[in-house]
């Protein structure tokens, strides 16, 4: 196993050159086109799950089955027992083991982790430091992948890139527009957070729209607006709807939890009670310049995107969650080779 000063982790894209990024996805086309061969016979890759997942878990099973290797799935919810990331803490509560002790030991039988925390959900300024993740990192021997914290979704991102260019080429210049979009049941701000970053890094004009209140992290915007003056794109929040779709090449539909509400689930509900007339439908679709539809799934349908859309020419999501396999095969050759 590799020393752990040493080994390679994906916390978030944004901390990954360009290059590398580029070279990645490269190898995520040759591999949707030309199939996978047996790299990691014999490799055995970790999912700890400590919350729900359909295409994540599914991508990277099949990802490393495709590649020859196995998979080791624990859930926490039935698999094992809660687990204590506080550094020095006096393990007198629920949890029965420290993620250290589970890190190393893991680190014996797999050759990559890849993990999915579960946030706090009360604490937007604890959330956000991503500790759980980072916890894993420091202390596992094997390369560690973040499945989606609070903060990131890497591997989201990573396909988002690869269908972006799959379907505009050259992403320099072109627009993007990420459309919030009303849930009963909104989800993280990570998928946003993590596309935001890497299209303007790609030098993309990126537009968010949004109600009051649901402005995107403040520390991840301040990054995107240097990243925006450094790459070449631009950046612009807190649009209505029409300002950010008319003229964009690709609107991306997501719920997301407003961050000034966080952890109190009246006040939030109160704030997308007042958020209606947030839906993606044809008629906001032909705003843009012969706009794609892109969305990370689940998507609730004729509320956040419309039938029309979703089930038309426009709608890309599909393409969308299929790249997940291809670039997730791509990301275990490259950290596993």
């Amino acid at each position: 196993m590799s020393d752990a000063q040493t080994t390679e982790h994906l916390i978030r894209l944004a901390d990954w050159p360009v290059e590398r990024i580029d070279d990645l996805l490269a190898l995520s086309v040759r591999l949707k086109h030309r199939g996978a061969p047996d790299r990691m016979a014999g490799r055995t890759a970790g999912l700890l799950f400590f919350r729900g997942s359909l295409r994540t878990r599914s991508s990277f099973e099949a990802a490393m089955y495709q590649l020859g290797g196995n998979t080791i799935n624990l859930t926490a919810a039935s698999d094992f027992w809660e687990l204590e990331s506080q550094v020095g803490s006096v393990m007198d509560g629920v949890p029965r083991e420290h993620v250290k002790d589970a890190a190393a030991v893991l680190s014996s039988y797999v050759n990559v982790l890849a993990i999915r925390p579960k946030p706090g959900g009360t604490s937007w300024g604890v959330d956000r430091r991503d500790e759980d993740i980072r916890t894993w990192a420091e202390y596992a021997r094997v390369p560690v992948i973040n499945m989606e914290s609070a903060l990131w979704h890497p591997l989201q991102a990573l396909a988002d890139v690869m269908t972006l260019r799959d379907t505009l080429g050259a992403l320099e210049g072109r627009r993007l527009s990420v459309v919030w979009t009303r849930s009963p049941e909104p989800a993280t701000t990570a998928p946003v957070h993590s596309l935001l970053l890497a299209a303007l890094r790609f030098g993309m004009d990126v537009r968010i729209a949004h109600p009051a209140g649901f402005e995107l992290d403040g520390g991840v915007l301040g990054e995107a607006g240097a990243i925006a003056d450094a790459c070449g794109g631009s950046l612009e929040s807190g649009l209505g709807l029409k300002e950010a779709v008319g003229g964009a090449h690709v609107v991306y539909g997501r719920s997301w939890k407003s961050l000034e509400d966080y952890g109190n689930a009246t006040l939030a509900a109160s704030r997308r009670s007042r958020s209606s007339g947030w839906t993606i439908d044809e008629k906001l679709m032909a705003l843009g310049e012969d706009a794609r539809l892109m969305h990370a799934m689940p998507v609730r349908r004729n509320l956040e995107v419309s039938d029309q859309v979703l089930d038309g020419p426009r709608s890309l999501v599909y393409e969308q969650a299929a790249n997940r396999l291809h670039s997730q095969k791509a990301l275990l050759t490259m950290m596993l080779r």
